[in-house]
């Protein structure tokens, strides 16, 4: 019966009949292929072959290779003739490429175009055939798709928005910005693992070309497949010194959340009693009135607030840029201290003068009314063994006044650390740190001084007015726990030389407690020129001294006792043994400076671990290299530094002090601050003949307002974050930095980001900022700005 209705078919039109046949099968099969081709793409079989290729080209590779899958069934759909007829469709669809060469095109993963299947412009369904050929052949691909591959993402995503189907337009509403936000953030994510995501989700998402370039440029290790390199020829670039903008906007909004409401960061002004000279830990007016006894000096003590303060502290009114070392040690501007006080009560003492515009300091103490330098000299002359500048290194002043003592032993190639409280003398620790001569405010009251035991080669008072001899001694044995063994007491005050009723008595009873401590009075000179008299005393080096009195007072002090524990600890009146082991520090004096400096003390041993790692020795050396490299490659040049105007330094985290130790060719002192948190190697930057101070960073520092030109932070506040309020210590970096001082900041990145948003809130000048992976470097420098809002801090504020 079919071979009847065959026969007759034939018979009638026996030419059209065989082309109209052959015409409906090889449009049944290329539907079927059509349908087979929408269905399995839902359906990624295992044989497929994820690609990651940020072009158009490349996910019409991988259909190609789908295509080749397909090939055997669709020969048993489709007739010997179906070559010829390709053929022909392949003409038509190169003339229908060349009209239509300008098109974008945007493919979805489950068979783009579907709807196109059915229904062609000229509804005969060769525009399906003529897609699957393209595909087939991708070296025949539109050419202009070749500059798709190349376009900016935001051009290619618009073009894609445009070209979207249905499907396409789903997808998009299905993913949000922060989905995209999302994927840019997975910049080292493979094209595989792109592909077992989508598998696992079973979705149907747009893979548009803005998202495959983000990935291709982003991962940079991934080699398309060899078919692809010919198409890939002309197209793939390298970034280049170029950076993208998917990076760009990524890292700024990264920068933005780590920085939070900080980046629109509002500052106060500080109202306080104490207006420009507001030291927060000293000038706690409510926690001093609550004092129920001052006998101590308690109130000349530290008495941090509950929350330490976030406003910043005004400037006084016609401040200037300070006067530049060595000129400043002579004079300073009267504006930057305005305090006239100290010159009209020491006035007559050649302590300080007013003139004109300027307060000069022609002689510098009571002791040396003719010059310090004399003065100097002469102590030496009474006791050569001091050898200022090579024996003789490291020196505590105390109560220095304005400091010209120790100003003047820069000459003799000596550092000191100078301390006087902040009292009636107005201002004198302010006094001389403007004049560039290091300098704390601090007491001898009831705690024990901020620094180690057994660290300062001498310790001297000039008229201190300390009543060394009361209640058993208690505070010159904590001089006694700061000196060195072998170390000198240099005592130059009226007991020394007057022969007045109380000076006789102080000098008795001086005389019994030093017999008492062991100490040896090696001299007693006056000078004739000053008129002044001076006793130097040596501390011993053994405790056979100590074994042999005859009556135990002041007592020695327990074995649980650590002299180096210093940090709010009460003052004891007791006596720590000189060490014994010859291998412990104090057992040896140091090497002289400046050898001093740069060798690792004899007691750091190879068994002991440094800070960073390695063998104690071999740590402190690298850390030694490491800021030689720092400060020579980098600092001196390359962050935009005035050197010439820098003189006080602090670092904040000092370690070994090799920071310290790399700055020694400069005209420049460093106060080296170990955090209470961190390991104590103050005693190891005091060996090295330099000097330093604990503290802790989760209070304000002893030291008056616009006190340093440079402050450095290596590493330290983003370990502050986890214990203080970052924005607090940020505060306080402001108060003791001077205007157009300069703040350098070593962190991880996203603190050092953090602290660059507060800074920039308070108009300072970025003159670096840097990052790579994890790690971050900021130079800033300080502007004179101040805000206009006020906050009152009513526990500064005097009734």
């Amino acid at each position: 019966m079919a071979q009847v209705r065959y026969t007759r078919l034939d018979n009638r039109r026996p030419s059209s009949n065989y082309c109209s046949t052959v015409t409906v099968v090889v449009f049944v099969a290329l539907c079927l292929v059509g349908i087979w081709m929408m269905t399995s793409s839902y359906e990624p079989t295992s044989s497929e072959e994820p690609t990651s290729s940020g072009d158009e080209s490349a996910s019409k590779q991988g259909d190609q290779e789908e295509k080749k899958d397909e090939k055997p069934k669709e020969e048993s759909t489709s007739s010997g003739d179906e070559s010829s007829t390709k053929q022909e469709d392949q003409e038509e669809r190169k003339e229908e490429t060349t009209a239509s060469s300008g098109e974008t095109k945007s493919e979805t993963e489950g068979g783009e175009n579907k709807n196109d299947g059915s229904k062609s412009e000229n509804g005969d369904g060769n525009d399906l055939g003529e897609k699957k050929d393209l595909k087939d052949h991708p070296d025949e691909e539109n050419p202009d798709s070749n500059d798709n591959q190349t376009k900016p993402e935001t051009e290619d995503n618009e073009s894609g928005e445009n070209q979207k189907k249905t499907t396409a337009d789903e997808s998009e509403k299905k993913f949000s910005d922060d989905d995209t936000e999302a994927k840019g953030d997975k910049e080292t994510k493979t094209g595989n693992e792109v592909a077992e995501t989508k598998t696992e989700k079973e979705s149907t998402e747009t893979i548009v070309e803005q998202e495959s370039i983000a990935k291709n440029e982003t991962s940079g290790d991934l080699s398309p497949p060899v078919a692809q390199l010919e198409l890939l020829n002309e197209t793939t670039a390298q970034n280049g010194s170029f950076t993208t903008q998917a990076t760009e906007s990524k890292n700024e909004k990264e920068a933005q959340k780590g920085s939070g409401d900080q980046v629109d960061f509002k500052w106060t002004l500080c109202n306080t009693t104490a207006g420009p000279d507001y030291i927060p830990c000293l000038d706690n007016v409510q926690a001093i009135k609550s004092l129920k006894t001052t006998k101590h000096y308690e109130h000349r003590e530290r008495h941090c607030p509950v929350t330490p303060p976030t406003c910043l502290v005004p400037l006084p009114e016609g401040y200037k840029r300070p006067i530049e070392w060595p000129k400043s040690r002579e004079k300073i501007w009267y504006t930057n201290v305005p305090h006239t006080k100290l010159a009209e009560y020491k006035g007559h003492q050649n302590w300080v003068k007013v003139t004109g515009e300027f307060l000069t300091f022609p002689g510098g103490g009571t002791q040396f009314k003719h010059g310090a330098l004399h003065y100097i000299d002469f102590i030496q002359e009474s006791v050569p063994d001091i050898s200022w500048g090579k024996r003789s290194r490291v020196v505590l002043d105390v109560g220095c006044g304005v400091a010209s003592f120790g100003g003047f032993l820069f000459d003799r190639d000596v550092t000191t650390m100078s301390l006087a409280p902040k009292d009636e003398h107005e201002a004198q620790v302010q006094f001389a740190l403007e004049r560039g001569i290091p300098a704390i405010s601090a007491v001898m009251g009831t705690t024990r001084l901020p620094f180690p035991g057994r660290v300062f080669d001498i310790v001297h008072c000039a008229r201190c007015r300390v009543p060394w001899h009361i209640e058993g001694g208690k505070l010159l044995l904590e001089l006694n726990r700061v000196l060195r063994p072998g170390g000198f007491f240099v005592w130059s005050a009226t007991p020394v030389y007057q022969k007045k009723t109380e000076d006789v008595e102080i000098w008795e009873a001086m005389t019994e407690l030093t017999k008492k401590m062991c100490w040896e009075l090696i001299s007693i000179n006056k000078d004739k020129i000053n008129g002044v008299g001076v006793a130097t005393y040596k501390k011993p080096t053994s405790n056979e001294c100590y074994k042999s009195r005859s009556e135990q007072q002041p007592p020695i002090c327990a074995d649980s006792d650590d002299p180096n524990a210093s940090w709010k600890v009460p003052l004891e009146a007791c006596m720590h043994t000189a060490p014994e082991d010859t291998t412990q520090r104090g057992s040896q004096w140091p090497e002289q400076w400046p050898a001093r400096l740069e060798k690792p003390p004899f007691w750091l041993s190879s068994s002991q671990t440094g800070v960073y790692g390695k063998a104690a020795p071999d740590d402190f050396s690298a850390d030694y290299e490491h800021w030689k490299r720092v400060v020579t490659k980098s600092y001196l040049n390359g962050l935009g530094i005035n050197w010439a105007s820098v003189r006080n330094v602090m670092d904040m985290k000092a370690v070994y002090g090799g920071f310290a130790a790399a700055l020694r060719d400069l005209k420049v002192w460093v106060m080296n601050v170990v955090p209470i948190d961190s390991p104590d190697t103050l005693a190891i930057i005091y060996e090295r003949g330099l000097f330093g101070i604990y503290h802790d960073w989760c209070e304000s520092f002893s030291t008056y307002p616009r006190s340093y030109d440079l402050v450095h932070a290596d590493h330290l506040l983003s370990k502050l974050k986890q214990r203080c309020n970052l924005t607090a210590v940020v505060a306080e970096v402001d108060r003791v930095l001077r205007p157009e001082g300069t703040l350098i900041v070593r962190d991880d990145a996203k603190t050092v980001q953090e602290v660059e948003a507060m800074v920039k809130a308070m108009k300072w000048e970025v003159h670096m900022t840097y990052s790579k992976g994890k790690e971050g470097l900021l130079s800033v420098q300080k502007s004179i700005w101040r805000p206009e809002d006020v906050q009152t801090l009513t526990y500064a504020i005097a009734a």
